[in-house]
């Protein structure tokens, strides 16, 4: 008799194995956090429903290249930041071209304090690996050690970049 709730380690090596029904119930079973990490680096619905497809999609085709040196959960999440990372410094270098020409004067500008910012857009203003860092430790809970196997950095790099957001949030946010 089959185990009816195969453990994710046998769903990945079926789904490895070319079975669509194993890696639908790994997408099932990871889509929000991976929804929820791509909604809190793009700040939109859209964008990150369709990054959130893009990840899964790129997630199939890297299957097999998955060894299980660590958890599936870990290395999925480290696909999806490696995933908006890269789109949000595609973003920025087509941003700053079109930004730079258009309003020299307004390029980069964050909102002054007395316009009242909140939380939410402090954190949307730092750069994106200090807020990936932030999100993954103050978020979702991760320690330095998961943070830099996802990202793929150095756990020293994870706990500079936490302590840059923490210091840009302080200044941002203190009045």
């Amino acid at each position: 008799m089959t185990n009816p709730h195969p453990s994710q380690s046998a769903l990945v090596l079926e789904a490895q194995a070319g079975d669509v029904n194993a890696f639908e119930s790994l997408y099932r079973e990871h889509v929000g956090k991976v929804f929820g990490l791509c909604l809190r680096m793009l700040h939109n619905a859209p964008d990150a429903e369709e990054m959130t497809q893009e990840v899964f999609v790129l997630a199939w085709q890297k299957l097999g290249s998955f060894r299980g040196d660590s958890a599936f959960g870990t290395w999925l999440y480290r696909l999806a930041a490696n995933s908006v990372l890269g789109r949000l410094r595609a973003q920025g270098r087509w941003e700053a071209r079109f930004t730079l020409a258009e309003a020299p004067e307004r390029a980069g500008e964050l909102p002054r304090p007395d316009q009242g910012i909140d939380l939410e857009r402090a954190i949307a203003a730092l750069p994106p690996a200090a807020r990936m860092v932030f999100l993954l430790s103050q978020v979702e809970g991760y320690r330095h050690a998961e943070i830099a196997e996802i990202i793929g950095i150095a756990e020293g790099t994870s706990k500079a970049h936490l302590h840059h957001a923490r210091q840009q949030l302080r200044k941002d946010l203190d009045p």
